[in-house]
């Protein structure tokens, strides 16, 4: 568990409760599935990634970037010059 799940983990149970929502309407207001909701409330010690941190920060009314995501998938690198010799 790091400080910034746990950080995540409070923000979502603490909403959920001020707003008198379920994990499954918080799962519909994210766009996210009801077992995601589950496993970022339980704090297993996940980062979310890019794309889920910022669906987390728009329901909770956060900045963009103000939760730390896995680094993301969609960086858009091309393969290193060490791999590409892999595809031939």
């Amino acid at each position: 568990m790091s400080e910034e799940s746990a950080r995540l983990a409070r923000a979502l149970v603490e909403f959920r409760e001020a707003e008198g929502v379920s994990e499954r309407e918080l799962a519909r207001r994210t766009w996210l599935s009801h077992a995601t909701i589950r496993t970022f409330e339980r704090d297993r010690g996940d980062l979310p990634t890019p794309t889920v941190a910022r669906r987390f920060e728009e329901v909770l009314g956060w900045a963009p970037g103000s939760i730390k995501a896995t680094p993301s998938e969609e960086t858009g690198l091309e393969p290193s010059a060490d791999s590409s010799s892999d595809l031939e």
